[in-house]
């Protein structure tokens, strides 16, 4: 049910680190036609800093744990390709058709292959409304239940991020500032909220896992690595077209998982191709730094 790709396999044998990566961003996070460079640039921005890239996804009825050429092109290329969750992940295998693993579904199947670090863009987390709605991701019970370090540039500021915070804190989910006291806000610098820990180097981030594993605690360790100011979105254009699709969704009646593709497609329609430009940087500086973290827990 499960083909661990044989360069992952032989990295995880010999204990030399390995990142995953999710499907989800390839698929419907990205547009086409620059998913599939973009996806390559991921990997290599991990093989950059000397770790294996590992790109989960479903293909051929097959959970798989680093991709070839060939299946990354299916997850990139492949219209309607479904969008896994953990409940998913039975019904889209036995369907046979491709599918593209969200964070609580890559989570999952990577800490169950033995890797220790997972690299993507923002979190999922309680969406805005859901106090009416219940909308919540199923991110937030993925990273509640799953041992290992994600690294990511916040929550995704489409959402509730406050709710989400405190919605991780109540699962005992620890958020960690990589060289910030506050949490990222995707697309921006800064998301408005202060964190309670922080580090400033790889070495101290996988310090804190290794005292996590030694007392088996279950759930991941989320490390927040924001864009620098001079990266982020302009805010104005940000607070413009956030609204602006906000309202959309709403007017169409679009609820639940269907949303965040939505919004997001949005703001690559919107912003002339600088939503892009944000989410490539900040995934590509979030595998950078999951590569470095890897590398100093394989060290340790």
């Amino acid at each position: 049910m499960t083909a661990v790709h044989e360069e992952v396999a032989a990295a995880l044998a010999a204990g030399r680190p390995v990142v995953a990566l999710e499907s989800t961003i390839i698929a419907h996070g990205l547009p086409r036609p620059d998913n599939l460079r973009v996806a390559a640039e991921i990997e290599e921005a991990v093989r950059s800093e000397g770790a294996v890239p590992a790109t989960i996804a479903v293909v051929g009825g097959r959970v798989r744990v680093g991709l070839g050429p060939d299946e990354l092109e299916v997850i990139a290329t492949t219209f309607d390709v479904d969008k896994l969750s953990l409940r998913d992940l039975g019904p889209g295998i036995a369907s046979g058709r491709p599918g593209a693993t969200t964070v609580a579904s890559t989570a999952y199947i990577a800490a169950r292959a033995g890797i220790r670090v997972f690299a993507t863009g923002g979190l999922g987390g309680v969406h805005r409304e859901a106090a009416t709605t219940f909308d919540e991701s199923a991110d937030l019970g993925g990273l509640a239940s799953t041992p290992i370090v994600v690294v990511c540039a916040g929550v995704k500021s489409i959402l509730d991020v406050g709710a989400t915070l405190e919605r991780l804190e109540t699962l005992s989910v620890p958020v960690v500032g990589y060289g910030s006291d506050r949490l990222g806000g995707f697309y921006l610098a800064d998301s408005g909220h202060g964190l309670p820990w922080r580090e400033d180097d790889p070495e101290g981030v996988a310090a804190i896992q290794r005292a996590r594993d030694a007392l088996g605690l279950p759930q991941a360790l989320v490390v927040s690595n924001p864009l620098p100011v001079d990266l982020q979105m302009d805010p104005a254009l940000h607070d413009r077209v956030l609204a602006e699709a906000l309202a959309a969704a709403d007017a169409a009646g679009i609820t639940g998982k269907d949303v965040t593709p939505f919004i997001l497609g949005r703001f690559h329609e919107r912003t002339a191709g600088e939503s892009l430009r944000v989410n490539v940087d900040l995934v590509l500086r979030n595998a950078r730094l999951a590569a470095r973290i890897a590398g100093a827990l394989a060290a340790g």
